[in-house]
């Protein structure tokens, strides 16, 4: 099945911007709405940077000006009434997921696809607040979204399994690959991915290795194209505490977050993101 000709997006961050530039690379028209005209302003500034360098990258072969012509910020969930596929991607927050999803159900078309962006909360929970939760599912993407050649595409009790193959079909046209997963804590990836950076945490606060040692094990090593704190640098160490604490809840002890991590996200020492983390960004800020 083709892609949605309109797509929609809710929240204009890191992961919006990243989602929304996949979709507009694939042939869509997106429309990307945020909390206030700032936060929009700032959501197409944010888009546009990246599109930018995508072009700048291909040579004549993508057009800036048809790419950007299709992307349309604003502030209203009503103008996702057309679309025929939205991603919630707010912050990684239970109740804000929730509030923002039910926003969005209200005003789309009978039969468009409701997806969040989430990384580690129960799509099944999300959709208990749902009209029609057969046609909502997790889209877990990954940063840098445009290229990542991940998607995970998380399937609830409730989701109609139709809609499986209808994702892949989607997922390919956007140039990446699709794995399905079922419901379950920090779904496969985030489960995982935690797990190994939770334990180089812990080997860093004990002193084993520097970090840049710690992550070249794992690269040179393990062939991993980026060791796990630098890449939870990247993910943000505030997102990997939350996924962490949402993990523990499920699965016990062996998630509970060291207590470095829990310092460093307390001194603001957030990753890329803020400037400084196991590494200094100050220079990519």
């Amino acid at each position: 099945m083709s892609l949605p000709q309109n797509i929609g997006v809710l929240g204009g961050g890191r992961m919006g911007a990243g989602i929304a530039h996949a979709f507009l690379l694939a042939g869509a028209r997106v429309h990307v709405v945020e909390r206030d005209q700032d936060a929009a302003d700032a959501a197409r500034t944010r888009v546009h940077e990246s599109l930018e360098r995508s072009v700048a990258r291909s040579g004549d072969a993508l057009s800036l000006d048809d790419l950007t012509s299709a992307l349309t910020v604003g502030t209203a969930v009503d103008d996702f009434a057309q679309a025929g596929l939205v991603i919630e991607a707010v912050p990684e927050d239970r109740a804000l997921k929730a509030e923002a999803l039910s926003r969005i159900e209200a005003v789309v078309a009978g039969d468009a696809v409701l997806a969040t962006n989430t990384s580690s909360i129960s799509i099944t929970d999300l959709a208990g607040g749902l009209s029609f939760p057969e046609r909502f599912l997790g889209m877990h993407f990954f940063n840098p979204v445009p290229s990542s050649a991940l998607i995970e595409v998380v399937i609830g009790t409730q989701t109609l399994t139709s809609l499986v193959d209808t994702l892949r079909g989607w997922v390919a046209e956007l140039g990446k690959t699709a794995v399905i997963v079922r419901d379950s804590p920090g779904f496969a990836s985030s489960r995982l991915g935690v797990m190994l950076a939770l334990e180089a945490i812990r080997m860093l606060e004990e002193g084993v290795a520097s970090a840049a040692d710690i992550d070249a094990a794992m690269e040179l090593g393990y062939r991993h194209p980026t060791g796990p704190l630098r890449t939870t640098d990247i993910v943000g160490l505030d997102v990997r505490l939350g996924i962490a604490e949402e993990l523990e809840r499920a699965f016990g002890e062996r998630f509970a977050p060291p207590a470095l991590l829990r310092r460093m996200v307390d001194d603001g020492q957030l990753g890329r993101k803020s400037g400084r983390g196991f590494y200094d960004w100050s220079d990519e800020r």
